[in-house]
């Protein structure tokens, strides 16, 4: 590994924006900054000079990132629950944002089949307690509300889907954010249209990995905790393909997004795929290889195809052509990149660095690689 910030990885992240400057001193508010994408965000928005307060239910892993890079001592941090609609007003109504990036979910599918009231209600509640407590917001501007790719009516194609293709959802948690999707465009519809004072976009990335993620039931984190424990890891699915992704990549077309619709540009008030290139897809079987290669052949794994196991996508693929032409936004990093930049991150945190010195190197990973 080499000096804090710099990795063997080629190619560059850009900010966002053209310029830092832009986000300085914008109120920005950010539901589930205690978890992995959020945190991410957080420590992005703060490097480029914004004003952030986020509001979340305490991280529910340990280790995690918000404690990791100490995200407290980056914004004002309330802990809540997007189910309390009189607290999350009360906590928006206080802060007076400018901007809304709502990432608060619960994002785990397997946990959805065990947990489908849970999930309905923090996924498609939770939004409407966000939209309805920021209809009220005099000086708000943009709202983006992040999804997944998750949201289509999969049936398992070669060809990519689009944004504008049938949404649907096999299992509790895709369906719930299907449904959180029209949710977004019934209250655009509504309440935030025709004088369009509030602008509001819904966002849909793929598989997202990055360093800081303890998730169970997510490939990376799986492996990661099989070789510290010495255990062996049961591989579901190895052949089924996903659009796998850095997390800066995710949220760097975030950015772009609400940038644009901040500067008046209505038209982008939409949806938007963020997604890896179209031949970038990677296997499960692939990622595992790249995990074992990594560390050395540490890895104990065997794969498995349950057919009693609840039902997971094996093929996926986002269409992003929008987001290139409309944004300008393009992956930086391959699949096999983001893998080993995610892996390069939780060596340096197996080390037990400051959380200043893994803030440096996050935000290293974020400006240049």
């Amino acid at each position: 590994m080499e000096g804090l910030g710099v990795t063997s990885v080629h190619g560059t992240i850009s900010t966002g924006v053209s310029d830092n400057n832009y986000w300085s001193g914008k109120r920005i508010f950010v539901t589930g900054h205690t978890g992995f994408k959020g945190g991410w965000l957080v420590a992005w928005l703060q490097y480029c000079g914004a004003i952030v307060k986020g509001y979340a239910l305490p991280p529910d892993t340990d280790p995690n990132l918000y404690s990791a890079l100490n995200i407290s001592s980056l914004c004002q941090s309330t802990f809540g629950d997007v189910r309390d609609k009189s607290k999350l007003f009360s906590e928006i109504s206080e802060f007076s944002p400018e901007i809304v990036f709502h990432l608060a979910a619960q994002p785990l599918v397997r946990r959805s089949y065990d947990q489908p009231f849970e999930t309905f209600e923090t996924n498609v509640m939770g939004t409407i307690n966000l939209l309805e407590s920021c209809r009220q917001q005099s000086e708000l501007h943009t709202i983006l509300v992040i999804t997944t790719d998750k949201v289509y009516q999969n049936n398992e194609l070669l060809m990519p889907y689009r944004e504008d293709a049938p949404l649907g959802g096999h299992d509790p948690y895709s369906a719930s954010k299907a449904a959180t999707e029209m949710v977004v465009q019934s209250w655009k519809k509504s309440y935030f249209d025709p004088e369009n004072r509030i602008r509001v976009a819904t966002a849909r990335a793929g598989n997202i990995i990055g360093g800081g993620d303890w998730s169970v039931d997510r490939l990376i984190p799986d492996c990661i905790r099989a070789i510290q424990t010495s255990s062996c890891l049961t591989i579901r699915s190895p052949r089924a393909i996903r659009p796998w992704q850095h997390v800066a990549d995710a949220i760097n077309g975030y950015l772009l997004l609400a940038e644009k619709m901040y500067d008046n540009e209505s038209l982008l008030s939409d949806t938007f795929n963020f997604g890896p290139s179209g031949n970038d897809s990677v296997s499960v079987a692939d990622v595992v290889e790249l995990v074992n290669d990594h560390c050395g052949q540490k890895l104990l794994y065997m794969f498995t195809e349950d057919p009693d196991a609840p039902h997971e996508a094996g093929l996926l693929a986002l269409d992003s052509s929008k987001a290139r032409s409309l944004l300008g936004w393009t992956p930086r990093l391959s699949a096999k990149e983001a893998v080993k930049v995610t892996l390069d991150w939780h060596d340096l945190h197996d080390k037990s660095p400051t959380s200043q010195a893994l803030l440096d190197y996050t935000i290293g990973q974020i400006k240049a690689r």
